[in-house]
């Protein structure tokens, strides 16, 4: 709260009977002709200005802000609340319950302890598809979640009764962002007798979701979000705003999936990393919520900060819609047009760049196999399909099924049997034959027989077609454009293909209700598109196990097969480990894919199957006219059902009720718990922080190459049986069926650690001197053993702890791009790497480095390992690091190479603490400890 109001700009609104003390940007010269998204951190500075963190200067400073200039102002961001989704949030909740002892330790009062702003958890990571395509594999699922999860939601129903502003959202709800634009988002906060901005920062970096609703925030690392609970601002940059022209409508057969795909596409082109994006100009107006939520969601992927749309009478619509009550969408309107914030279409904001879309040049298309970004127009998927598939596998082009006569006319791949799909009904044969199937791509056809029939699988088979992640979910065109799609497959007669694990996964139980009023389920539920749960799901690894004789054929034959999903992230060895190739499209994409059963397929020239008169069904056929699927919108969706969805939100069901609930102030932790333990952050730690030293004698725990992404280094997806990570639950008792997933383990730094850099795609290019070809997955070479061979990564790392030896991360560019992955960070360090070299950071990634008291440094510019010579044989010794106790940041630091010949490569690596208050980070050895030693000296 302001102590200072050096421009008189608090000041009093009238909205109703109610009265709220606001901060008028009027009072500021220059604050009309910022964007959107300046303006709301402008309104944030004059309300916390104090004299010292929030200054005069940095309000002129950002009234004055020049577009064109690199940024180099830092300013303090308090957002006004935090949420999280669970896989990130437990560990932050075992975060804020360790530090809770080591004040008490350190003699505090542990009650200081408390998040400060409001912060909110959505249960949604934890659930895995085990079961689908059957009418209960709901009710399954949750009970599974429940048995692997009961110690997580134990410790979570604890933070919820011990933190004051702590509350949880339940399993079986809903996807976080998409509860956050649908119910938890105010738009405008009231709180203590004050109207603000929502603004917000979240363990989750699709967070920017909520950008469509005008409410301006970010994904950032969990060690961040647990500093802006406990009242730490976020420090920034003042940003570069790319202002985005919406313009003209999209085209029939085009959907809101086939738009964010297209400006993904044209914003990684244009460079956006750091950046905030800004939706303006007339076409705005004509942007519905939902596509706006859709855009804002995938702001990762673009790579920018933000994502926003102003606010305008479309937001308004959307929060009637949803159930907000009349007192708080007056504010909303009232707010926003007294501070300027109401979309004004005439208005030429100052913009640092521009960039258009006209929308009706939108086609349809999908992205993959590996990147977001990577979009191909659906008319050219196969043969983009075939270029990319020789990259995952070494076979011989037309490599033909023993035993079939290539001359005859027999379907490919084809069944010797009728073979049954998820749902038991007989499956329609795959029509194209054998050379028009094979032809020009890598061909490996494999038979599998089992519950499901017998089929032939083949590269390129999609294995997963999945509906979900709140990407598209949470937007009602799409969605029942895919429950119209299946319902005009199912009556020509179409089935899906044998081998295809079909789920959906609603973002809100709303979807439930508007698919049983529209009477659409029936449709999804013949193609096996039955509810499997309310969750992310595929998009972020728990796709559950393909079936065991899938799976088998899969890896026997090492078949490059293809997942195809409605979501955001596509990134290698992140949907499942026995799928090499991921595709994101939209949700009735996902179910013609289904139809398919191949990406080698052109839904142009190619049949779906045939309708029971024989006749053939192309994809055209069944595809939902856009007035059809708006007709059912209007009809099929009202404001009672978000109001009945949200009424009791935080209560949960019969199952969240009966969980027994530890109580106290401080945690009981459970010594024999392989869920969540007390971490190591605090073990030690001096009431004031000792002087950063300068590394010396450090050796390379990986080499790494462009593009590794937080999925790479952070743990992820199913625990792997003869892994480090398993060794250790084999080790306490904990059997393979009960591995569970990294994400659900966080609250376990033990299991975490020896996750970390041991992603399945992850290549450490330190291993290609002594493996011919290289290696994939957690591996590395252990110098402390006699002719360095090659060991685990965690197994090494252990090694060099018990050394002493120091480790160093060398990597290329776009190092850390992805989700806000805290583990990333936190592996990283516990694994004793104290510094990361490489070409380019990401911005989450490098901050949450410093948030762990790892130096992030850069390679000059134009240089790289490579160019240098280093092959990660060398010992390091970074010299410099010292200067940061004299209070200030050095620019360089100098790095000197050894090799085992004792020949140096000498050079200056680029220091990335960016900001004074990154520096004091670095300084205290992390965020934590930092915001720890506040609490004591206050």
């Amino acid at each position: 709260m302001a102590t200072t109001d050096s421009f008189g700009a608090k000041g009093t609104l009238e909205v109703g009977d109610n009265s709220y003390e606001i901060f008028r940007l009027s009072a500021v010269e220059g604050s009309q002709s910022l964007p959107y998204s300046l303006k709301v951190l402008l309104e944030n500075l004059l309300r916390t200005e104090d004299g010292a963190n929030v200054t005069a200067d940095h309000v002129r400073a950002l009234a004055d802000w020049d577009p064109s200039a690199e940024p180099d102002t830092e300013i303090q961001f308090t957002p006004a609340r935090v949420i999280m989704q669970d896989f990130t949030g437990v560990p932050c909740v075992v975060d804020l319950a360790t530090m809770r002892e080591a004040v008490t330790e350190m003699g505090g009062d542990p009650d200081k302890v408390n998040p400060l702003a409001p912060a909110e958890l959505v249960i949604d990571h934890s659930v895995m598809i085990d079961f689908f395509g059957t009418s209960d594999a709901f009710e399954k699922n949750i009970e599974f979640e429940y048995g692997r999860n009961q110690e997580r939601y134990q410790f979570l129903r604890w933070g919820q009764g011990a933190f004051d502003e702590f509350k949880v959202v339940p399993p079986g709800t809903g996807i976080v962002h998409q509860v956050n634009i649908e119910h938890l988002a105010r738009t405008v906060m009231a709180r203590k007798g004050q109207a603000y901005p929502d603004t917000l920062v979240g363990t989750d970096s699709h967070t920017t979701m909520v950008n469509g609703l005008g409410v301006l925030g970010w994904g950032v690392g969990g060690i961040e979000a647990e500093a802006a609970m406990l009242g730490q601002p976020v420090s920034m940059l003042i940003p570069k705003v790319l202002g985005f022209k919406l313009t003209g409508e999209i085209p029939a057969g085009v959907t809101a999936t086939d738009v964010v795909l297209t400006i993904t596409e044209m914003l990684r082109k244009q460079g956006v990393v750091g950046k905030f994006v800004e939706f303006y100009g007339a076409g705005v107006s004509a942007v519905p919520l939902a596509n706006r939520a859709t855009i804002g969601n995938m702001s990762p992927e673009f790579g920018s900060t933000a994502a926003i749309f102003p606010i305008d009478d479309e937001t308004v619509r959307y929060l009637k819609l949803t159930g907000r009550s009349a007192e708080q969408i007056a504010l909303v309107e009232a707010y926003a047009k007294e501070q300027g914030l109401w979309l004004d279409p005439a208005a030429e904001p100052k913009f640092s760049e521009k960039l258009e879309l006209d929308l009706s040049t939108v086609v349809p298309s999908i992205s993959g196999p590996k990147r977001p970004q990577d979009r191909i127009e659906l008319s050219s998927a196969k043969a983009a399909f075939r270029k990319a598939v020789t990259a995952y596998t070494d076979d011989a082009v037309a490599e033909q099924l023993q035993g079939v006569d290539e001359s005859s006319d027999e379907s490919f791949p084809a069944s010797d049997a009728p073979a049954t799909s998820t749902t038991g009904h007989e499956a329609a044969p795959v029509v194209f034959s054998a050379a028009e199937g094979c032809a020009g791509r890598p061909s490996k056809p494999t038979k599998v027989t089992g519950s499901r029939g017998e089929f032939v699988l083949d590269h390129g088979a999609v294995v997963i077609a999945s509906i979900t992640s709140c990407t598209n979910t949470s937007n009602p065109s799409v969605m029942l454009g895919a429950a119209l799609l299946a319902k005009s497959a199912v009556e020509k007669g179409l089935t899906v293909k044998p081998w295809v694990k079909t789920s959906m996964a609603p973002g809100s139980q709303v979807v439930t209700d508007y698919y049983e009023k529209a009477g659409l389920w029936p449709y999804l539920d013949k193609l096996g598109y039955n509810l499997v749960g309310y969750g992310c799901t595929t998009c972020i690894g728990n796709s559950g196990p393909l079936p065991e004789e899938v799976s088998a054929a899969v890896n026997e034959a090492d078949l490059s097969v293809v997942s195809v999903l409605s979501g955001n992230r596509n990134f290698e060895g992140r949907i499942n480990p026995d799928v090499k190739m991921n595709y994101l499209a939209s949700p009735p994409l996902v179910v013609a894919y289904a139809l398919a059963g191949t990406m080698d397929f052109d839904f142009e020239t190619q049949p779906l199957g045939t309708d029971t008169d024989g006749n053939p069904v192309f994809l055209k056929d069944i595809w939902p006219a856009t007035e059809d699927i708006n007709a059912v919108m209007d009809s099929a969706i009202d404001e009672d059902m978000f109001a009945k969805s949200y009424s009791d939100v935080f209560r949960g069901d019969d199952r969240w009720r009966a969980l027994p609930t530890p109580e106290g102030n401080t945690f009981e932790w459970d010594q024999k718990s392989t869920y969540v333990r007390k971490p190591p952050y605090f073990e030690g730690m001096a009431s004031e922080p000792a002087p950063v030293e300068d590394i010396a004698g450090a050796r390379v725990l990986a080499l790494l190459g462009d593009s590794v992404t937080t999925d790479h280094i952070s743990p992820a997806g199913a625990i792997k049986p003869g892994t480090p990570a398993a060794q250790y639950l084999d080790e306490n008792g904990v059997d393979k069926k009960d591995f569970n997933s990294f994400g659900s383990r966080r609250g376990n730094h033990e299991v975490m650690i020896r996750g970390t850099f041991a992603n399945i795609r992850l290549r450490n290019q330190l291993l290609d001197a002594i493996v011919e070809g290289g290696v994939s997955g957690g591996y590395t070479r252990d110098f402390t053993v006699d002719g360095a061979p090659q060991a685990f990564i965690y197994d090494a790392a252990q090694n060099y702890a018990a050394a002493g030896t120091p480790l160093v991360v060398l990597g290329g560019k776009e190092y850390g791009s992805g989700s806000s992955r805290d583990w990333a960070a936190k592996g990283t360090a516990l694994l004793g790497v104290k510094a990361v070299i490489v070409e380019s950071f990401e911005r989450i990634h490098r901050s949450n480095l410093i948030g762990m008291g790892v130096i992030p440094l850069q390679f000059p510019q134009g240089e790289s390992a490579a160019s240098l010579g280093l092959d990660g044989t060398e010992t390091f010794d970074i010299a410099g690091i010292t200067a940061l106790n004299e209070g200030s940041t050095p620019r360089t630091v100098h790095v000197t190479a050894t090799k085992e010949s004792g020949e140096k490569v000498e050079f200056d690596a680029v220091v990335r603490i960016d900001t004074p208050g990154e520096a004091d980070y670095y300084r205290n050895g992390g965020i934590l400890q930092y915001v720890l030693r506040g609490m004591l000296a206050g």
